[in-house]
């Protein structure tokens, strides 16, 4: 778990960003310490969540297409 802390002990409402990801992880950024790091962590996650949900149409296709064959087949019997 990343956690990026400021050497500002007082924080006002609005000046930490919590981030949490696919893994549940949680990441807490202080808005002044938001990085490029940062946001390449961020692009990694959401690169990460787009291939899983191609998969998983992928995955929900091939069932759809083994549904239609199977209820070719019952519509011969």
């Amino acid at each position: 778990m990343r956690k990026w802390k400021s050497d500002n002990v007082n924080r006002k409402e609005g000046d930490v960003v919590e981030i949490v990801t696919t893994t549940g992880d949680r990441d807490v950024v202080d808005e002044g310490h938001f990085t490029s790091e940062s946001a390449q962590i961020l692009i990694g996650e959401i690169m990460g969540c787009n291939r899983d949900l191609e998969n998983n149409q992928k995955n929900i296709n091939d069932v759809k297409n083994k549904m239609k064959n199977i209820i070719d087949v019952l519509g011969r019997v």
